[in-house]
């Protein structure tokens, strides 16, 4: 084994105190290491494995760089000539080892822990002029008035089709419980040139606890409108903006939807197919043991976002109003504070 291979298994060993010494503004999430090139610049392009047979190997999504972590100290420090890159090796691994501040707010989380998605959802953007925005306008939602549980990521990570990393564009929505807290995030990545999704599979993908809670627009008292989907709900608030709703984001999550308890109404936005229908029946029966009313919204096509898409607003708002409880009132749930 070279002088130089046996450095750089030295260093892998001890990869979270070589990203801390030479990557300090860079943050642990899960097995990783994240900073934004070998400079150690903000951001989160370029990660380090940490861990297992890989671990010192890293890669920057953005520039197409990789290598281990004598290549990373060489590059960060500006050196050379591979025995000035040994050298500063050398010098690194005779320190002795500081471990992570225990006070350190960007202290290591699950990857998949409810604190990742609260951590992934604050460093998110607001959507405005974003192609997050781009894409919502393409489904016939322009100018959302309460994008608060939505934000952007330009540079949201994922693993690709042979189980390796990369990044791109998406769509963050915050998965909150009744009483506000973030508890998970749902991703939708979305295609860089273009205002649909990205060509990849399984673009929308989870992150947290999901079960039981949802996306949320508005906050629910006595009436509440819940579905399966983001744009599904999203369409429903272009026709009546007033009435509180959550997408539950699958028909699985619906069916499982803890509910207010000062619910007295629950519309149910029904997805049109056999798995929309049992979410309606079982959070239906749900509902119904706790004494709140139901009312199901059918939609014409698959969903109301496409009959939103497939027949303009004033079709779906009328369409939605036939299917109101008589005694609300669509004029307050359109404009206005319904039912005083």
């Amino acid at each position: 084994m070279s002088v130089a291979s046996e450095m750089a298994q030295r260093l892998a060993r001890e990869a979270e105190a070589v990203c801390r010494r030479y990557l300090p503004i860079g943050r642990r999430e899960g097995r990783y290491w994240r900073i934004g090139d070998v400079q150690g610049t903000p951001g989160g392009s370029l990660y380090v494995h940490l861990h297992g047979i890989a671990a010192g190997k890293w890669a920057d999504a953005a520039t197409g760089e990789h290598g281990d972590l004598l290549d990373l100290i060489r590059a960060n420090r500006g050196l050379d000539r591979l025995r000035d890159v040994l050298a500063e090796a050398r010098a690194f691994l005779g320190q002795p080892r500081i471990g992570p501040d225990p006070d350190d707010r960007q202290a290591p989380v699950s990857a998949g822990s409810p604190e990742a998605a609260r951590r992934l959802f604050a460093r998110s953007l607001p959507i405005t002029g974003t192609l997050a925005e781009a894409y919502l306008r393409n489904r016939g939602l322009p100018d959302i008035r309460t994008s608060g549980p939505l934000r952007f990521q330009p540079r949201c990570w994922y693993r690709d089709a042979e189980d390796r990393f990369a990044a791109g564009p998406a769509l963050v929505a915050a998965v909150t419980d009744l009483d506000g807290r973030i508890t998970g995030v749902q991703r939708l990545w979305l295609d860089p040139v273009g205002g649909g999704k990205a060509a990849m599979p399984s673009p929308r993908r989870a992150l947290g606890r999901l079960l039981g809670n949802g996306v949320r627009f508005g906050v629910a008292h006595d009436a509440l409108a819940a579905g399966e989907g983001i744009e599904t709900m999203l369409a429903l608030r272009r026709a009546l903006p007033v009435l509180p709703a959550v997408a539950a984001l699958s028909a699985g999550h619906l069916a499982a939807l803890r509910l207010p308890s000062a619910l007295r109404r629950l519309y149910i936005a029904r997805d049109n197919d056999a798995a929309g229908q049992r979410a309606v029946d079982r959070l239906g029966e749900r509902a119904d043991a706790a004494g709140v009313e139901i009312r199901v919204l059918a939609p014409q096509a698959k969903d109301l976002n496409d009959d939103l898409r497939n027949h303009g607003l004033a079709m779906l708002r009328a369409y939605l109003r036939a299917q109101l409880a008589p005694e609300e009132g669509a004029g307050g749930w359109e404009t206005g504070d319904p039912g005083g």
